[in-house]
């Protein structure tokens, strides 16, 4: 390891967000082994999660036991208040089990951050009576809500709620009139119903469907964080939770809960591919029959292509992570250079961790398109991944080349 690596590496264990306040924590080492511990299991189960297009009971239940979902959730309501470091460890490890498995969770344990920034009031009405509620979310703003007497009247629909199934509580993006903006507004399980139309070919066991309102519903104004508050450095929640971690404006440090399912699942697919290489003799309808599969130079390779995308995507997104969570530690505002330039870090990051898989699945041959054998889906999944706006390169890149040229940046910071 160089200099620079091992210095990036270090001041990353030192990261705010892999030390917890709260008491009754365990440690980040504990938690990461843990879900070290349940990747066989999920890779099991990989196939059944994506033949159901959801993420099971069982398997929900097996993260709430964990604590993941407290990892990020404020100490007041039982949670550990880790940071997005934590995240990223805790994650990329599910990942290598199963890619779908490890976007739920993620999602699931980002929004007990992200209630965290809003009022007191919203979070004592998700977690007063239920401390282990989760929320799914479906952020895209382009539904408009009505200002009524003490709140909000919404209706529509809000597609790509990943793990819908298992969560009583949405946060749902939204068009605000007064602020001629967009925010998030919180509506309990009661107030919805789902539309069951995730039929997908890659992470098609997140469950990711449609949240329906089909008549108008009241959300209380309490209910609310607008997307500038998220962004600011000051939102409500702050008022209560003094955690530095809910500082951190939203799109600095958010997207790490995408890549690092996607950062797992690299990880992942090197691991299943050196454990075909090691079982899998060529039958070699030209040649090369007999030899087994990592005895061919451009096998081997590839295998070092996806290790050095792997290892440079996880310094990447170390270096980002824990420079936010330092700025916020320090009482120092995050700059809109370094804003960008995580969302910069965030795509690559997904770049790299695609290329990793796509390197991988490119010379495993016919035999791993069998729908059991799991390179096969990772490399499904890591495509899905990569097509999402917010990781997407194409999107990002423009942006980044936008702010580094002196003209105003056109995207999500």
């Amino acid at each position: 390891m160089s200099l620079e690596q091992s210095s990036i590496r270090d001041a990353a264990i030192k990261a705010p967000g892999r030390r917890s306040p709260a008491a009754n924590a365990p440690s980040l080492e504990s938690l990461v082994s843990t879900a070290r511990a349940l990747v066989p299991r999920l890779r099991e189960r990989g196939q059944q999660t994506e033949i159901e297009r959801r993420v099971s009971e069982e398997t929900n239940q097996l993260f709430h036991r964990a604590g993941f979902f407290r990892l990020m959730q404020p100490a007041r309501y039982g949670g550990y208040e880790y940071g997005f470091t934590a995240l990223l460890d805790v994650i990329s490890e599910i990942g290598r089990g199963c890619t779908s498995s490890a976007w739920a969770c993620s999602l699931g344990t980002i929004h007990q951050w992200l209630l965290g920034l809003f009022p007191a009031q919203a979070q004592d009405d998700v977690w007063g009576k239920n401390p282990r509620a989760i929320m799914c979310g479906s952020y895209s703003p382009i539904t408009a809500a009505e200002a009524v007497d003490g709140g909000y009247l919404i209706r529509g629909k809000w597609r790509f709620a990943s793990n819908v199934d298992n969560s009583p509580w949405a946060v749902l993006g939204v068009q605000l009139p007064e602020e001629n903006g967009a925010g998030f507004l919180l509506a309990p399980r009661c107030d919805w119903s789902i539309e069951d139309d995730w039929h997908v070919a890659g992470q098609a066991g997140t469950g990711s469907k449609t949240v329906v309102i089909d008549k108008p519903t009241f959300v209380p104004g309490h209910r609310k964080l607008t997307f500038a508050e998220a962004a600011s450095g000051a939102p409500p929640g702050a008022a209560v939770n003094p955690n530095p971690l809910y500082s951190i404006p939203f799109l600095s440090a958010i997207p790490v809960c995408l890549v690092a399912p996607l950062l797992g699942t690299a990880q992942g697919a090197i691991d299943a591919f050196v454990e075909l290489c090691e079982n899998r003799v060529t039958r070699g309808g030209i040649g090369g029959a007999g030899a087994r599969l990592g005895q061919f130079a451009h096998v081997q390779s590839r295998l070092a292509d996806a290790a050095a995308a792997v290892d440079a995507a996880r310094l990447v997104l170390d270096r980002d992570i824990t420079d936010v969570e330092l700025t916020a530690a320090q009482g120092r505002r995050v700059s809109v250079e370094t804003r960008i330039r995580n969302r910069r870090g965030h795509a690559y990051a997904a770049k790299l961790s695609h290329s990793a898989v796509q390197a991988l699945f490119s010379c495993v041959g016919g035999s791993s398109l069998a729908l059991d054998q799991p390179v096969q889906r990772m490399w499904r999944d890591a495509n899905a991944i990569a097509q999402h706006i917010t990781l997407n390169w194409d999107a990002v890149s423009t942006m980044v080349g936008q702010h580094m040229l002196g003209l105003e940046p056109k995207g999500a910071y």
